[in-house]
């Protein structure tokens, strides 16, 4: 049976993917920093590997079809951080995916990614580091799903998003709920084809939205 590698599973996003492909009997293999974050769940389809993404984690990558990178340095972090798991670490993923024959990439982005310079804000080094990550996978020639989520809140999932930015910037959030059940449905179907696409709270059904 096929394996999902989530790179990031003891972060919220990364956690609610897990449990939500667990609770559909896939096997998944969850990349943390700490295993005592995931050590309430328990399956026989979770087999849980603990590794620091600074060091080489390619052994991890074997035997998986799909990839969901969704770790992040974290906002208490500086800009080194930044760079070596936003940026490096992720570049390091793409590297081993292929190395490895992955089917598909899945990244977690950031509304912004796709021009840095439009916004300044202390933020920005971090959506550099995005935009770089989401320009090597482009490049990579693997079949790739870029999501790039909005201001993330922690409202309950809706189940209801859109793929079309708000005219109103305060508009412009999604629930990371809603998120991790937009990465289950792209996991679930197995996409074989590339594409990018910002995401938000709406009122189209996931489903739908994400085709």
């Amino acid at each position: 049976m096929s394996k999902t590698l989530i790179i990031g599973a003891s972060g919220q996003i990364g956690k609610m993917t897990t449990e939500l492909l667990l609770q559909h009997e896939h096997n998944v293999i969850a990349l943390v920093r700490n295993k005592n974050k995931l050590s309430d769940l328990n399956s026989v389809h979770l087999t849980i590997i603990e590794q620091d993404l600074e060091s080489d984690f390619s052994d991890v990558v074997k035997d998986c079809e799909q990839v969901i990178f969704v770790a992040g340095s974290g906002g208490g972090t500086g800009a080194d951080k930044t760079l070596l798991i936003d940026l490096w670490a992720a570049t390091k993923a793409i590297n081993f995916s292929k190395e490895h024959g992955v089917k598909h990439f899945i990244m977690v982005s950031s509304l912004g990614a796709d021009d840095p310079d439009a916004i300044q804000s202390d933020l920005k080094p971090y959506l550099v580091a995005k935009h770089m990550a989401d320009r090597y996978l482009i490049n990579s020639g693997l079949s790739y799903t870029i999501v790039r989520p909005g201001a993330l809140t922690n409202e309950a999932a809706s189940m209801l998003i859109s793929t079309t930015r708000p005219s109103d910037r305060s508009n412009a959030k999604i629930s990371r709920e809603n998120v991790a059940h937009v990465l289950f449905n792209i996991a679930q179907n197995q996409c074989n084809s590339s594409c990018i696409f910002e995401l938000f709270d709406g009122d189209s059904p996931i489903k739908a939205a994400v085709k």
